[in-house]
């Protein structure tokens, strides 16, 4: 790779605009994702060559401006400013591009080198919108590419430009935005203080004014520490008073009304739309959708299908692996003689973490499913949907987007609050958001409705838990804006896409991030966990129980019964021996300790156990109970954890419900509370939302396992 030389490119733009979709197109099979340093936003990267370049490509969150409120908007920002590629590829949707353009500006006041891909091209014509590129070119300043990731359109153009971008080959000079007479007075005023402060001399020192002027905590943490921030702060209060005095508002808002100016100014000058322009697809589809009758409905169905479809297709997938594991097992038990590591392997990894990793298949066609959803643009209108059920719990639809991100992982769920303005609504979206069935709890429900209901109503039981999860949420939402955290919800205010139909590559994509982090996690931490509960389910090891099961051993031998009854007479002690001694073990121990608080919800010391470490991860909980219930058994073979489940005189399909509530509603994963105590500030709010939901949990779990009783 040393031919070839090096050139970094960012891909930044809004949601839907077809960023991800370009990425693919250009890096294809050459993608890894990862975690941004420190923070839990997904990280794409990809690479190609071309022109005798090696081309390294990040695809950023999508993003609506460079103010810091979110996680995505965050670690966008901190990587143009920290980590600044030779080329940033400004990724903007043809068909909406005034919404587009606001990121745009922001990025011609960091002064970057960027160009702007003008995407979805073929969608421009197809609605006659016509665009001056070469106009729009000098008020942006940027060379512009159209380009359709979709059909492959323009993707030689924009490697061209990029290339000619890195090597400062460019004929378009930089144009700066500029704002009003007095504004302009004080940015520059600001400017030339902030020049003169050698240590902040890798930051433009004219986006640091601009940022000031715009209240950014960020940039005022990174300033007022130096001699200069004197001077900043007498010119920022006379800014302030200047805009008072002349316009009765703030920096802030005159910055942001000369940025839409600018916007207005430009689609004016360089955009032509179509005369009488008719009703499109998305128009006739949002009549339905967006129906006050009919869009909840539609909403439901569409979500109830999705778990039909991952259910039913699983199903035949689901077999094969578990056909797959038996098989492992039964191959590598007589290579083992040592009893110790047979059962470490048998037992608890092959066990453990294979039966996690049957539920693989659910999990990716799960987020194919969402993922669709979101590419497609409907999920926006979901939004809109649930916007007018959500104000009647005190929230708004705003909420409702963090609560669909929960559904894959809390943890981003909690951080994406960031959005939300007002800090109740924050505050009450980040308590309920662990009520959404994220993607760890998946496997938990899969397992028990495969071995105690049929496969026709598998499925709808999985929707029932999924949709408890969300009544629960509102319910929690309702009561705390209703006492400890009265406050209006804010007005709600969305971008709808057009809809669309989404790249197969792109939804793909999406679902092999999730399946190579789900297997990431199979392979570390739910390891690490199933060894650990191997080790205390095994010891300490009771010696006087393994003198009977000797003696016992020899007077069966010994004894006049035929070959067969003294097989089965065998198992038999070795199945009560085994038993014994897993409830002298220290999870045994601690179980039975816990066994007097669960049993009302029809839970033995085992689920105890598998509840206590699935606090670490929910997969965990299906784990343990594998790995408890392989080393209970006496012959040693193979055998589905959901028929073991199904033959255990200690599990019904009543404790099957009563569990999958519990695992719905109580504590999440410690990762999620300490994501939780970060955002929230302090543990109070933390601890009394862990008693909350262990309460709800143990309430709803006791109600539904009387009500299945009764129900037989």
């Amino acid at each position: 790779m040393s031919e070839y030389k090096e050139i970094s490119v960012a891909l930044a733009g809004n949601p839907n605009c077809g960023k991800s979709s370009l990425f693919n197109a250009l890096t294809g099979a050459h993608q890894k994702v990862g975690n941004f340093s420190g923070v839990t936003v997904e990280k794409h990267e990809g690479y190609l060559e071309y022109k005798g370049y090696h081309i390294t490509v990040v695809d950023l969150p999508g993003i609506y401006s460079l103010t810091p409120y979110s996680p995505e908007e965050i670690v966008t920002r901190e990587y143009l400013i920290k980590e600044p590629p030779d080329v940033v590829v400004n990724v903007v949707e043809g068909t909406n591009l005034e919404r587009n353009l606001l990121l745009t500006t922001q990025l011609m006041e960091l002064e970057v080198d960027f160009l702007v891909a003008l995407n979805m091209i073929d969608e421009v014509e197809e609605k006659g919108i016509v665009i001056e590129i070469k106009q729009l070119q000098k008020l942006l300043g940027c060379h512009i590419v159209p380009t359709s990731a979709k059909k492959g359109i323009g993707l030689d153009s924009l490697l061209d430009h990029i290339l000619r971008l890195s090597q400062k080959d460019i004929e378009i000079k930089k144009n700066k935005l500029f704002f009003r007479t007095e504004l302009e007075a004080s940015v520059e005023k600001i400017t030339t203080y902030l020049l003169h402060q050698k240590e902040l001399g890798a930051f433009n020192a004219r986006w640091l004014a601009i940022k000031l002027l715009e209240n950014d905590r960020e940039v005022y943490n990174q300033v007022q520490h130096y001699p200069v921030w004197v001077k900043v702060e007498l010119a920022l209060q006379n800014a302030l008073r200047e805009a008072e005095r002349l316009h009765d508002s703030e920096p802030e808002i005159l910055i942001t009304e000369d940025r839409h100016a600018f916007i207005r100014g430009a689609m004016q000058e360089c955009v032509r739309f179509p005369e009488g322009v008719k009703a499109t697809p998305t128009d006739y589809i949002d009549m339905v959708v967006l129906n006050r009758v009919l869009g909840l409905p539609i909403f439901l169905l569409v979500v109830w299908a999705i778990f039909q479809l991952t259910f039913t297709l699983a199903s035949p997938i689901m077999g094969a692996l578990e056909l797959f594991f038996g098989f492992i097992a039964s191959l590598i038990a007589p290579l083992l003689p040592n009893e110790m590591l047979r059962s470490i392997v048998i037992d608890g990894i092959i066990a453990g973490v294979g039966g996690v990793l049957l539920f693989l298949p659910n999990i990716i066609l799960l987020f194919v499913g969402l993922s669709f959803l979101e590419a497609s643009g409907y999920m926006a209108r979901a939004a809109f949907v649930i916007d007018r059920l959500m104000h009647r719990f005190g929230l708004h639809g705003k909420s409702f987007i963090p609560m669909i991100t929960g559904f894959g992982c809390s943890i981003p769920a909690i951080m994406a609050t960031r959005t939300l303005k007002s800090p109740t609504d924050r505050l009450v979206t980040i308590m309920i958001i662990p009520f959404m069935s994220c993607g760890a709890k998946l496997p938990v429900y899969v397992l028990l409705t495969a071995a105690f209901f049929s496969p026709d109503v598998a499925a709808n039981v999985m929707f029932g838990i999924y949709l408890l999860g969300i009544v629960v949420g509102l319910w929690t939402a309702w009561l705390l804006k209703s006492t400890v955290l009265k406050s209006d919800s804010e007005p709600f205010v969305m971008e709808l896409p057009p809809y669309r139909w989404p790249t197969l590559s792109s939804v793909l994509f999406q679902a092999k991030v999730k399946a190579l982090l789900y297997l990431k996690k199979a392979g570390t931490l739910i390891l690490g966990a199933v060894i650990i509960i191997w080790a205390v389910s095994n010891y300490p090891r009771n010696g006087a129980l393994q003198a009977k099961l000797t003696t016992e051993a020899a007077r069966i031998a010994s004894s006049s019964m035929g070959d067969g009854e003294k097989k089965a007479g065998q198992r038999e002690l070795d199945l009560r021996i085994k038993s014994e001694q897993l409830e002298y073990s220290l999870a045994g121990r601690a179980g039975k300790v816990l066994e007097p608080l669960i049993k009302p919800l029809g839970f033995d010391w085992r689920i105890g156990i598998a509840l206590v470490t699935g606090l670490a991860a929910k997969e965990v909980v299906v784990s343990t109970l594998a790995t408890i219930s392989s080393i209970g058994r006496s012959d040693g073979a193979p055998v589905e954890l959901k028929t073991i489940l199904r033959h255990d005189p200690s599990f019904s399909r009543a404790t099957a419900l009563s569990l999958m509530v519990f695992v719905l509603l109580y504590i999440p994963c410690v990762a999620a509370l300490g994501v939780m105590k970060k955002e929230v500030g302090r543990w109070r709010p933390v601890l009394l939302y862990s008693a909350y939901s262990l309460s709800v949990a143990w309430l709803l779990s006791f109600v539904v396992y009387h009500i299945a009783l009764l129900m037989g």
